[in-house]
């Protein structure tokens, strides 16, 4: 009985001394300029301004953050971080669930996803990288040139798709460069205009509920999606 008794304790003591030390590790980091190695935000803390010329940025679970930039070096902002904009030159972005981004999302080489429930309230955009959207919320619309997108089922965009023009010459007929994929999955849905300034393979879901198409011929599909990235 005794030993039972015990386990129960242990039990009930295990969560509260976890959120203790999640607590104990929150702290408010101000502003934070660095050049050459990455930063890293505990969970739960505020911050200002993060910036790093060559690292990452790790921001942890439901901390407040301003502005997040760098430029050899990827940012991740794990579940339910609330940010002011994320930029990147050469690096992914990953905002995790519930996670908000109040302006916008900016990479040049490098990837970006939102994970379930994530909101930004401006663009989200890069020129090489896929963008995926898993049941998020993108305000500002979806900007790139040579990037795949893929905007799941119960995802919805505002301002539409752009994917523009390259500035240098791209053979999207080679097996190493084919044509970005866009495909729109069932139950998305994509306001404003999808307007596309090169070729591109753009799968809509019969389900999915899009605005006017630029450039491009929609193939609509029932069943599963097309295979996702290159």
């Amino acid at each position: 009985m005794r030993t039972i008794t015990l386990r129960f304790a242990i039990a009930l003591a295990l969560p509260a001394l976890a959120a203790a030390t999640t607590f104990a590790s929150a702290r408010d980091y101000g502003d934070i300029d660095k050049v050459n190695s990455g930063i890293s935000i505990d969970a739960g803390s505020t911050a200002g301004s993060l910036e790093t010329v060559n690292g990452g940025v790790h921001v942890g679970a439901n901390s407040k953050v301003g502005d997040v930039e760098s430029v050899n070096g990827g940012i991740h902002l794990e579940e339910g971080v609330q940010a002011t904009s994320v930029d990147t030159v050469n690096g992914g972005v990953t905002v995790g669930a519930k996670g908000i981004v109040r302006d916008t999302i900016e990479t040049v080489n490098g990837g970006i996803t939102l994970d379930t429930d994530a909101d930004v309230g401006g663009k989200v955009s890069n020129v090489n990288g896929g963008i995926r959207l898993e049941r998020a919320h993108v305000a500002g619309g979806i900007e790139t040139v040579a990037g795949d997108v893929w905007i799941a089922g119960g995802s919805r965009v505002e301002g539409g798709i752009l994917v523009k023009e390259p500035h240098s010459f791209i053979s999207w007929g080679s097996k190493e460069q084919r044509p970005p994929r866009i495909v729109i999955e069932a139950g998305a849905v994509v306001e404003g205009t999808l307007r596309f300034e090169h070729e591109v393979e753009l799968y809509v879901h019969e389900s999915a509920q899009i605005g006017t198409i630029e450039g491009a011929e929609a193939k609509r599909f029932s069943g599963d999606p097309p295979k996702f990235g290159r």
